[in-house]
């Protein structure tokens, strides 16, 4: 999940009192951009709409550079059968970086995922059998491999898009919480430039986690084992279809009555697949979220509203009351809005298109009906 704050003016931009000033200032900046034939206040923000005198990303290169010395950042939109330019008063934040946040929110990550790995608390207690805690280390090794090269997928492809953006913030769960994390988020501080740079910065990161999550899924079935399935409550992790798949292709049918017990590399592949998964959901502004606006524009709404109640079907069918917790959290927390581009003109590239579609058919894949139960 990505943020998308913006900063308020720069005290040192001239201070809009009116929208009269306004149309004043950056009316004249339009020239050559957009004959412009209407105008209108949108609370702070102003809209002019016209004919497009040249293309669009041309359109917005020259009005960024236009705009910023008056504090405020053009959007380029259709409606009314004109194209508009509306002048938001904010611009791109530039934030000195300041790593040590990331550093420590990163070592304790390291800690609760080992702690998470190994058992402790649940299996033994740390501190009169600190040595066991070494076992934790394959799965937090593998499960921050991960989850770090999903956000540094998104981190590195929105800084070649000249965006900016922090470096990854890695979020600890200590216990009772499984996995030892809830993830990791990057915040973009500015918006994208058009739907092919907002679609490459959201798929960036699904696909580069999962260039790591399927290998490692895959050796650490090669190290799980089948066994008959013992009496008494267990934690059991549902299976996607792909996982099912993979886990046929090395084990096979299983008998009746047993099941895989996975290695610990094999359960952080699974985390991985899974938030993966919850990822690629189109709602709001998850990477899901991103490539659904990339690829229906104006529709995303819609789009989130039709996954929002989808997923309340999900948990009604399954009896999963994990996709209620869920759709609510999405809900409450992120919302079914999204920032649009600068350039909301230029349509996304067939390529892309088509994997965007790609990513769509790919969560079908990678949600478990029932990702966590106790039987």
């Amino acid at each position: 999940m990505r943020l998308w704050p913006f900063g308020r003016r720069s005290p040192a931009a001239p201070a809009a009192g009116s929208s009269a000033f306004t149309l004043a200032e950056l009316g004249p900046q339009l020239d050559g951009v957009l004959a412009v034939e209407q105008v209108r206040a949108e609370g702070h923000a102003v809209a002019f709409g016209g004919r497009l005198l040249v293309r669009p990303e041309s359109a917005i290169g020259s009005l960024v550079a236009r705009f910023r010395p008056f504090g405020y950042t053009p959007f380029l939109q259709a409606a009314q059968g004109l194209t508009w330019v509306r002048a938001l008063p904010f611009v791109e934040v530039e934030v000195p970086s300041r790593p040590r946040t990331n550093v420590i929110l990163f070592v304790l990550t390291v800690i609760s995922t080992v702690v998470a790995g190994s058992g402790a608390f649940f299996v033994f207690n740390p501190f009169t059998d600190p040595r066991r805690l070494v076992d934790g280390f394959p799965f937090a090794f593998t499960l921050l491999a991960i989850l770090g090269t999903h956000e540094f997928g998104h981190y590195f492809t929105a800084r070649a898009y000249g965006a900016s953006v922090s470096l990854p913030y890695f979020i600890p769960a200590p216990p009772p919480f499984l996995f030892g994390t809830l993830g990791a988020i990057i915040r973009m501080r500015s918006p994208a430039r058009d739907r092919n740079s907002l679609f490459d910065i959201a798929a960036a990161g699904p696909l580069a986690g999962l260039v790591v999550a399927l290998p490692a899924l895959w050796i650490g079935l090669g190290w799980s084992k089948v066994g008959a399935v013992p009496d008494g409550g267990a934690v059991v992790f549902g299976d996607s279809l792909l996982m099912r798949f993979m886990t046929w292709i090395v084990f096979g049918s299983l008998p009746p009555g047993h099941d895989v017990f996975v290695h610990p590399v094999a359960l952080a592949g699974w985390v991985g697949l899974f938030v993966t998964a919850l990822n690629l959901i189109p709602v709001g502004q998850l990477d899901g979220g991103r490539i659904a606006y990339a690829l229906f524009g104006a529709r995303h709404r819609q789009v989130s509203v039709a996954t929002f109640l989808a997923l309340l079907a999900l948990g009604a069918v399954t009896g999963s009351a994990n996709w209620f917790v869920w759709a609510f959290l999405l809900f409450f927390v992120m919302g079914f809005q999204h920032q649009p581009p600068l350039d909301d003109l230029s349509p996304l590239s067939p390529g892309r298109y088509a994997v965007g579609v790609a990513c769509l058919i790919l969560l079908v894949l990678l949600i478990p009906p029932v990702p966590v139960a106790i039987q």
